[in-house]
């Protein structure tokens, strides 16, 4: 009788191993990957490269910034960033595991549907909804500095590749900037929505966001200045447990730089809807839920071209700065120009001070070279 099972089992294991898995219709194609790290030279600066990283473990990183900005990412994409300190969160402060495990509905967030010989294929980079589907490669950047780390997926089976990276601005805040390239020889029309997800509002403490999340976003409110495409997310009172007024006079912004036309959203109602094929409507006003800036547009892309576009964030705003931006969005001609010069000082700033503690070495080894900059910087923190 054991002698019976035992051959059974292995029958069983033996037709499970020759069955090729289907999603629908569709052959799912798991490939192994292999993972591989190196430097190299990108978007004018030095990187290590991750190839395949998604073949990986989650692991943890910190983007660090000249400023007061601070930021910890997963290799999945969920993140917690914010200025000066935990009380001044963009998006929540988690531990490491949270946020992990909130990549999905914390931080950045793209959905395209490209539009080839009447049918919509829909992508959604760097999410594991529709694995197995696409033939696609994942890489993480993150230059030699700290400053700014990198996310690239390759759809070979569409021939585009999108990829965004973070990077920090003293006068502008975070800034998450998106390029989408076509591969292909053959022109691609399609839709995105690209955006940021789960913004803390102006006067939430760590505390009470851990100890009382629901009660929050009871009390959010995210509205649409529409003539500017800002996104201000507000409380529409400071949480307080006693009976007096108390309002809430700063707010968390989001704006957007390098899209025309460009419909705008304040939460993540209608993500799903777009999954779908229905027609996204702007929002304007949005309350007691999670804050959220998607921008939504239409884009031709011609053969072996790439398009970018910025998405920018900030905490604890004031109505005064919030009319500051609003104007130079409406008549700065090259706004995406002044952001990424206001990027690059930054890291000049940063490489002045960490110069300043000897923490600049040049030698035969980059590795080397690099490790000893990073030990430096994390000294003068």
């Amino acid at each position: 009788m054991e002698m019976n099972l035992n051959v059974m089992d292995a029958l069983i294991e033996n037709k499970m191993s020759k069955n090729q898995i289907y999603i629908g219709n569709k052959k799912s194609a798991f490939k192994s990957k292999e993972v591989k790290g190196k430097l190299i030279s990108f978007e004018n600066g030095n990187y290590y490269k991750i190839s395949n990283y998604d073949a990986m473990r989650p692991f943890f990183m910190s983007i660090v910034s000249p400023s007061n900005h601070w930021m910890f990412i997963s290799s999945n994409g969920g993140l917690s960033a914010g200025r000066k300190n935990s009380e001044s969160a963009l998006f929540p402060y988690y531990t490491d595991d949270k946020i992990t495990e909130s990549a999905d509905i914390t931080g950045s967030k793209t959905i395209l549907q490209i539009h080839i010989e009447g049918k919509s294929y829909l992508w959604e980079p760097f999410s594991d909804r529709y694995s197995g589907i696409y033939n696609i490669q994942r890489n993480l950047y993150k230059n030699s500095y700290g400053n700014k780390v990198v996310f690239e997926e390759v759809n070979e089976d569409l021939g585009l590749t999108f990829r965004y990276q973070w990077n920090s601005s003293d006068v502008f805040g975070f800034v998450k900037k998106s390029t989408l390239i076509n591969n292909s020889d053959r022109e691609i029309e399609l839709t995105i929505l690209d955006g940021i997800q789960n913004l803390l509002p102006y006067g939430v403490s760590s505390d009470l966001q851990n100890a009382s999340s629901n009660l929050v976003d009871a009390y959010k409110k995210s509205e649409l200045e529409a003539d500017s495409g800002i996104g201000i997310y507000a409380l529409s009172a400071i949480i307080v447990d006693r009976a007096e007024p108390s309002e809430a006079l700063k707010a968390t912004i989001a704006w957007s730089a390098g899209i025309k036309n460009a419909r705008y959203l304040v939460s993540s109602l209608q993500v799903d809807n777009f999954r779908k094929g229905i027609a996204i409507e702007q929002e304007v006003d949005i309350k007691a839920e999670k804050g959220a800036y998607f921008v939504c547009a239409d884009l031709i892309l011609q053969p072996e071209i790439e398009k970018s576009w910025m998405i920018i964030a900030n905490v604890n705003q004031s109505i005064v700065s919030i009319n500051e931006i609003s104007e130079k969005i409406k008549n700065e001609n090259n706004l995406s120009e002044i952001i990424q010069d206001s990027i690059e000082l930054g890291t000049q700033q940063l490489l002045e001070l960490n110069s300043a503690s000897d923490g600049m070495q040049l030698t035969a080894d980059k590795m080397r070279n690099t490790r000893h900059f990073s030990n430096t910087l994390f000294n003068i923190m």
